[in-house]
Order: structure tokens, then C-alpha cells, then sequence
């Protein structure tokens, strides 16, 4: 039994390593792998061969005896598992199989679609770029600026125009400034033809064409073309907030390009001195129009009042009336005292006196008097003394007449310092041209701006490449 326990545990070791389990019901397969390994394995011990048999038969009868039970079903247990593996490793080739076999990447190689795309870069991208950059270093000529700023001012000045000033701005100005007009002027054909025959910009602008031909002009161009070019050798910049204009000119050498914007500031001065004599002309015409339609409304008003003291006989009714209230007044004195003086004698003398019948009759005139006098002041019948026409008419047709004439009096003393204000606003110059900076004179050249039109050029030129390549192949993949 001593024996046994190794040749046991060398089995067991031996099946761990194998995988495998043996029991008394195991398959036949199994059983003789093991006794041959222990038979071995007992051979090589000595005094081995004489206990095999008995040893074998001993192990024999106590393994069916104890350990039958277990070993059967960890052997079914085990094949159940071999059988299930069996079974998932069949179907995992089966599947393997079925899927398709893709081919191994072979590696990327240049293709004609390739070198095209290289050839459309070099024709379209490079070689542009290359001549460009030439030309710009090599063919482009030098050019110098010169720079000069100015603005329209003016003299006259108001406080409510500053103190409105906001709120104008807020709301906005339709009405064109004169910085507005001489910003509009520079830039036009009148401006260019000025300055073509004060310096002479074809024979200066041409003198490298054909050479530099982008920026030159050639010797025969029309006056359109000039004024085409005009808008690339005067740049212009304007604040329409503050009313600042400034100006540079370009040319090939400095004192050109200094002339050219000297031209600009005298022709500007110009155009404000032709603005000023056509305000003032505007300004002294509109006042002596004003003041000859004042006259003459003063005229009418005047010859309409002569004619109503000519048809009324009354130079002034309110006098005239004032002349009548009084001798109204009067007349009523005079019957208060006759009055008086019948009660008097009435006290004294008989009803048959002679004195009191003149008294009485007195009395009687007087009031018909009165009478006589107040039917005058709203009767047109001239038998009672009346003009004609009531009183009532009259005054109030000459009160018309008065408020007309002193209406045209004051719109004629208006006019009258109209046009003595417009006199002497044409006596002096209300705009003139202020300029903050005078044409300055170049040292060295700024133009062509040889680096910065390069880099341009090649984002451009890439843009457009890469455009149309996604153009082309996108068209291609959809045919």
C-alpha cells in the first residue's frame, strides 16, 4: 500500500497535465495511456516488478470498491464538456469558412488620377505664382506716395445748430454737405481732365508701358480710361462724421506724386470758391426779389388806403367821429341848458308868454339836432350829412387798410436788412478749404506692395485650386 501512493499520485499528476481524468469507466483510449505511464514509472523502481501484480490488483479492487462512484461521474461530466467544446469549435470553423476572404492591402502606389492632381496644382498654383512674384521683383516699377488731407469750413456759427447737433446727427441729414459734394468731385471726370491738363498724367503714367503693363496706362488712352485709372493712383478716404477728406496720389517719383495731390487741394479750392460765388449770387438774388415783392405790396397797400380818403372824403375816420362825438356832445349841453331855463320861466310867466313859447321851441331844434346828428353815424343817405356809407363800415374798412399798409411797411424794412446781411455775406468768404495736411514728399518708394500681393496671390490661386479639383471630382464621382 506504501507503494500505491506514489504511483497514484504520479497518475494524477500525469492526467493534470494532460487535461484528463481517468476512472474505472473511462474509454479504452484513455485506460492504456495511463498503465503503460505507470507501469513505466514502476519498472523503474526497484523491487517493482515483483509487487506489480499484486499492487495493480489491490489498487484495483479498492478503486471499484471506494472511489467508482465519483470517478463515473466526473468522466461523464468531462465528456459532456469535450463533446460541447467539440461541438462550438466545429461550428466557429464552419463560420469561418463561410465568411468571405478579404485580400491583403497591397501597398499605396501613385496613379494617374495622382499625378494629375500634382500636374493641376503646378499649372494652376506654381507656376501663376511664380510669374507673378517675378514680375512684382523683378518687371514692377518703384512708386511713391503722397498724402494730403483737408475739409470744408465754414464762418458762420450757430449756437442752436451746436446745441442741436445730437439730436441732427440721431436723426440723420438728407440734405448733401459740401464735403459730401468736393469727396464726390475728386473722384470725377472733371476732376481727372483738371489734372490731366495741368501736369500731363498720360506721358508721366506711360512712360514704362509696355514694360510694367499693370501699372502703367497706355500712350493713346481715351479720357474714359483715365478716369479709370484716375481711381487707382488717388485713393480717397472720407468721414462723413467729421467731414475729413484725405487724399493720396501715387506715381514713379516723388515730386509727381507731391503735384498730383497739389493739383487735387488747388482744383478743390476751386470748386469751394465756386460754390461760395453761387451761394452768394443765389442769396443776393433771392433778397432782391424779396424786396421788390415788398415794395410793391407796400405800394398797393398804400394806394388802397388813398383810394378810400378819396371816395370816403374822411382822411382819418376815428378823428372824424371824435369831431362829431363832440359836437354830439355839445348839442347836449346846450339842450340840458334850455331845459334849465324853461323850468325857470315856466315858474315864473304865464302859459301864454312869448319867452317861454321861444324857450319851448328852442328845446324842440336842439333835440332835432341831436337826432340829425346821430342818424349820420349809421345812415348812407348824404341828405342828413351822412359820407354815404355807414360809420360802422367805414371804420372798419380803414382799419383793414391800416393793418395791410404797416404789414407791408415791416415786410419791406425785413427785406431791406436781407439784403444788406446778403451784402455783406458776399463780401467775404463764408467756405473755404482747411487743410490739416499739406501734400507730403516722399523719401522712398511704398508701391507695389510687392510682399503683401504675393502672399495674396497664392491664397488665391490655392482657393481656386482646390475648388475646382473638388468641383472635378465631385462631377466625376457622380457620372
Amino acid at each position: 500500500m506504501k507503494q500505491e501512493r506514489p504511483a497514484a499520485r504520479r497518475k494524477s499528476a500525469a492526467q493534470f497535465r494532460t487535461g484528463r481524468k481517468s476512472s474505472g469507466a473511462t474509454a479504452g483510449s484513455d485506460q492504456p495511456e495511463a498503465s503503460a505511464e505507470e507501469t513505466g514509472n514502476a519498472e523503474q523502481m526497484p523491487g517493482a516488478r515483483g509487487l506489480r501484480g499484486r499492487g495493480s490488483g489491490a489498487g484495483r479492487g479498492a478503486g471499484r470498491g471506494n472511489d467508482g462512484k465519483a470517478r463515473g461521474k466526473k468522466g461523464r461530466k468531462l465528456r459532456k464538456w469535450r463533446s460541447r467544446a467539440k461541438a462550438a469549435l466545429a461550428e466557429l470553423e464552419t463560420v469561418r469558412a463561410q465568411a468571405p476572404a478579404y485580400p491583403v492591402a497591397r501597398p499605396a502606389r501613385m496613379k494617374q488620377r495622382h499625378w494629375g492632381l500634382i500636374a493641376s496644382l503646378a499649372l494652376m498654383v506654381l507656376v501663376p505664382l511664380v510669374a507673378t512674384v517675378f514680375y512684382l521683383f523683378a518687371v514692377a516699377e518703384d512708386q511713391y506716395a503722397s498724402t494730403a488731407g483737408f475739409t470744408v469750413r465754414s464762418q458762420d456759427s450757430s449756437g442752436a445748430n451746436d446745441l442741436l447737433g445730437g439730436l441732427a446727427s440721431f436723426a440723420g441729414n438728407t440734405a448733401a454737405s459740401d464735403s459730401d459734394i468736393l469727396y464726390e468731385f475728386i473722384q470725377s471726370q472733371e476732376m481727372a481732365a483738371a489734372v490731366e491738363a495741368r501736369l500731363d498724367l498720360r506721358s508721366h503714367y506711360s512712360q514704362y508701358w509696355p514694360t510694367d503693363w499693370v501699372f502703367s496706362i497706355w500712350p493713346d488712352a481715351t479720357l474714359e480710361e483715365l478716369v479709370w485709372y484716375w481711381q487707382r493712383i488717388a485713393r480717397i478716404s472720407y468721414d462723413s462724421g467729421s467731414g475729413l477728406i484725405e487724399v493720396q496720389a501715387v506715381g514713379f517719383d516723388a515730386q509727381m506724386a507731391q503735384a498730383v495731390t497739389r493739383a487735387i487741394v488747388e482744383e478743390s479750392q476751386i470748386r469751394i470758391n465756386a460754390l461760395n460765388e453761387q451761394a452768394r449770387a443765389d442769396a443776393m438774388r433771392y433778397a432782391e426779389a424779396d424786396l421788390m415783392e415788398a415794395l410793391e405790396r407796400l405800394k398797393q397797400a398804400r394806394e388802397a388806403l388813398t383810394q378810400f380818403r378819396t371816395r370816403t372824403r374822411i382822411v382819418d375816420p376815428e378823428a372824424d367821429i371824435q369831431g362829431r362825438m363832440g359836437v354830439m356832445n355839445n348839442l347836449q349841453q346846450q339842450l340840458a341848458a334850455a331845459l334849465i331855463e324853461y323850468d325857470l320861466l315856466a315858474g315864473t310867466v304865464s302859459s301864454g308868454d312869448v319867452r317861454l313859447k321861444q324857450a319851448r321851441r328852442q328845446i324842440e331844434v336842439i333835440r332835432e339836432r341831436i337826432n340829425i346828428e346821430r342818424q349820420t353815424f349809421a345812415s348812407n343817405n348824404t341828405d342828413t350829412g351822412a359820407v354815404g356809407e355807414d360809420y360802422p363800415s367805414l371804420i372798419s374798412e380803414f382799419e383793414r387798410l391800416t393793418v395791410d399798409r404797416e404789414y407791408a411797411e415791416q415786410v419791406y424794412r425785413a427785406a431791406l436788412t436781407a439784403l444788406e446781411t446778403a451784402r455783406d455775406d458776399a463780401a467775404r468768404q463764408s467756405l473755404y478749404l482747411a487743410t490739416y495736411i499739406k501734400p507730403t514728399l516722399a523719401e522712398e518708394p511704398e508701391y507695389p506692395r510687392r510682399a503683401v500681393l504675393s502672399a495674396l496671390t497664392a491664397l488665391f490661386l490655392v482657393l481656386i485650386w482646390a475648388i475646382s479639383a473638388l468641383i472635378f471630382y465631385s462631377i466625376r464621382d457622380r457620372s
